[in-house]
């Protein structure tokens, strides 16, 4: 792998991790239809929140050697590809 694609992957492991970890929270405040699963609170977005904040450490880490956390980062990436 190129230097050139390797220092765009560990940016977007970083964007992405930190999305994951302080992002989620936010957008269920902003876009409250597209993260709750009926009225009132919820136990299921409190327990997706510390999956998606436990993804993005996880993922902040695998930034600085990418190569080596590559089980990791196609974890993350499979559930999120286009399916036919």
């Amino acid at each position: 792998m190129s230097d050139q694609r390797l220092s765009v992957l560990r940016t977007v492991l970083l964007v992405v991790g930190l999305i994951c970890l302080v992002g989620i929270y936010p957008l269920s405040r902003l876009w409250p239809s597209g993260w709750s699963w009926g009225p009132g609170p919820s136990h299921y977005l409190m327990m997706i929140l510390g999956i998606y904040a436990t993804l993005g450490v996880f993922l902040i880490i695998a930034s600085r050697n990418p190569l080596a956390h590559r089980s990791l980062i196609w974890f993350t990436v499979w559930p999120s590809r286009s399916r036919p």
